[in-house]
């Protein structure tokens, strides 16, 4: 019985929204601002003494109050309360249902529930001995992921080293179609790739991808805003689909994958254990052919295999399969330096010269260096895998001066000349080495940064032994430096004085 009486206003608008609109309970809840268990109750006694809708027209708010609220329905803490501890214990025993106990119940005590009603506070008081979320998986709604707890072994044909290889599955939802690979490790791109073939091996994607808060997946695990990989979000954003972290320790949310995975490790893992494989590819062969027994061998409770409950209700709800298939992407936080360029493995490529000394981000794929400021992309390079070298767009550079007009080609000169003609000549042939003066900006400020921990003198004697080797990089003369190879090419100390000539001194011939 609801706490509150409703009036019977609202008790006609449920009514009308149930019957009429089609709603379900929580939005009739929302609808009319009262309680889901107050509509399901209302609804109940309207469906015990026939009145859907309309509602007759000879029921006015009293009689249709008087018809709900009749004796029969009186509050159910007048009726002999069953001892449920000792049901609950009496359950646990071989044979015993919930039918007997009811009959038993009933001998005892004729004005008691009836079975229906029995059986709905049975399942109420369990519910709050245990406090476990019934989930019900609507078709093409969820896929489970996860990586199972026992590896697999591959042997090394040449070495014969054993290595271990991780077990990723995945599981739908309704049907239960269960997905198992081998791949080597738990790191970003096998658990990227694992999805795909889970999303090729389906024939489609679930809208909501449930996953455990795996640090390659999950940035920061939170129970209300978890943190998602760039790159996982990316690959959910090209299928369409959405990543859904489980709660931090709570195996329940996940609950399908984690029975998913004892079957693979029972049904699968065990039965290769005393198999021998020499690739990965040869595991994942075995894997398939099992998983394939498994999917559609029937299940015991249903009465029908995985293979077949998802041909019949899951395969149409998924989502469709892109067009193209994912490529996968890394992501990484760079900052443009003041040759507008940003590193990336060890290559250079170039932003507008607006952004020097800003922050980006670079999206990297195995043919292409994406290059995004604040989410909108400025740059895009054809990946280049050569070390310490500049990939330049002409348009990224300034028509005239840089924006900072203090690092111009002049102003190196300039603090080149306080140094010597060497530094002066060993800065020009850097700038004009490379195609765009710029590119040698950052060899030539570490070259003139050089003189605050050696000193003019031995920077200008390093910058000469270095034009006369052909070493023109910030590397060979801070190396030459170091090393003291500059010492040779210093000038000769100068006398304070000439020496004095005089008679009475002897000479250094003297003694010969």
């Amino acid at each position: 019985m609801p706490g509150q009486r409703l009036p019977m206003r609202q008790v006609r608008e449920v009514l009308r929204l149930k019957y009429v609109c089609g709603h379900s309970g929580h939005q009739i809840a929302a609808m009319v601002g009262v309680s889901r268990y107050t509509v399901a109750e209302y609804l109940r006694r309207a469906a015990v003494v026939g009145i859907t809708w309309p509602v007759p027209e000879a029921l006015d708010d009293t009689a249709l109050e008087r018809k709900l609220f009749t004796p029969p329905f009186t509050s159910e803490a007048t009726r002999p309360q069953p001892d449920w501890p000792r049901m609950h214990a009496e359950l646990r025993k071989p044979g015993v249902t919930l039918l007997l106990l009811w009959e038993e119940y009933r001998a005892g005590q004729p004005d008691g529930y009836g079975y229906s009603r029995f059986c709905d506070l049975a399942r109420d008081w369990r519910g709050r001995l245990s406090p476990t979320m019934r989930q019900t998986h609507p078709a093409g709604e969820r896929m489970f992921v996860d990586y199972a707890g026992q590896t697999a072994e591959v042997v090394d044909n040449a070495t014969g080293e054993v290595r271990r290889a991780q077990v990723f599955v995945a599981v739908l939802g309704a049907s239960n179609l269960t997905y198992a690979e081998a791949r080597w490790t738990q790191s970003l791109p096998d658990w990227i790739g694992c999805h795909v073939g889970a999303f090729v091996s389906f024939g489609g994607v679930a809208r909501q991808i449930v996953c455990d808060n795996l640090k390659a997946g999950v940035t920061a695990a939170s129970r209300y805003e978890p943190g998602i990989s760039r790159t996982y979000q990316d690959m959910a954003t090209h299928y369409g689909t959405a990543i859904l972290p489980a709660r931090v320790r709570k195996p329940r949310d996940k609950a399908k994958v984690e029975v998913g995975v004892q079957v693979v490790q029972r049904w699968v893992l065990a039965r290769l254990r005393h198999r021998r494989f020499f690739s990965l590819a040869e595991l994942n062969g075995a894997i398939r052919e099992l998983i394939a027994d498994l999917n559609n061998r029937p299940m015991r409770h249903l009465g029908t295999s995985r293979r077949a409950l998802f041909e019949a209700i899951e395969r149409e709800a998924l989502l469709p399969m892109p067009q193209t298939p994912y490529d996968y992407a890394e992501w990484r936080r760079c900052r443009a330096g003041l040759d507008y360029h940003v590193q990336v493995y060890g290559h250079f490529y170039s932003v507008p010269y607006r952004l020097m000394r800003e922050a980006v981000e670079a999206r990297i794929t195995d043919q292409t260096i994406e290059l995004f400021h604040k989410n909108d992309r400025v740059a895009c390079h054809v990946r280049d895998p050569r070390q310490h070298r500049h990939t330049t767009i002409p348009e990224h550079m300034p028509s005239a001066h840089r924006r900072h007009a203090e690092w111009t080609p002049t102003r190196l000169l300039r603090e080149a000349q306080a140094i010597g003609p060497s530094t002066i000549a060993l800065v020009e042939r850097i700038l004009t080495a490379k195609p765009h003066p710029e590119q040698g900006f950052r060899a030539c400020l570490g070259i003139l940064r050089l003189v605050r921990g050696y000193g003019p003198e031995r920077l200008e004697a390093a910058c000469q032994r270095g034009m006369d080797i052909g070493a023109q990089t910030y590397g060979s003369v801070n190396s030459i430096l170091r090393n003291g190879l500059d010492r040779a090419y210093r000038p000769e100390p100068v006398p304070d004085e000439l020496p004095v000539q005089h008679e009475n001194i002897r000479g250094s011939g003297y003694y010969h």
